[in-house]
């Protein structure tokens, strides 16, 4: 259990500063969920990151149908 902890809490703090710094090589003030997908592309293996994705996109899909 201790090894997922720090797996999710390192992946939470290194996803944040690589869509930062995508955002900033593509001169953009804001990062959108187009940088947090690359981010998370970048950052986990293969099947994992396209699972990431698409779990995200479902979760932010459900949280905006719910306001």
């Amino acid at each position: 259990m201790s090894i997922m902890n720090s797996f999710v809490n390192d992946i939470s703090n290194v996803s944040p500063a690589e869509a930062s710094r995508l955002a900033h090589y593509n001169k953009r003030a804001t990062i959108t969920s187009r940088e947090i997908q690359t981010a998370v592309r970048l950052l986990l293996p293969g099947e994992l990151a396209k699972h990431a994705v698409s779990e995200g996109t479902k979760a932010v899909t459900k949280y905006t149908s719910s306001k």
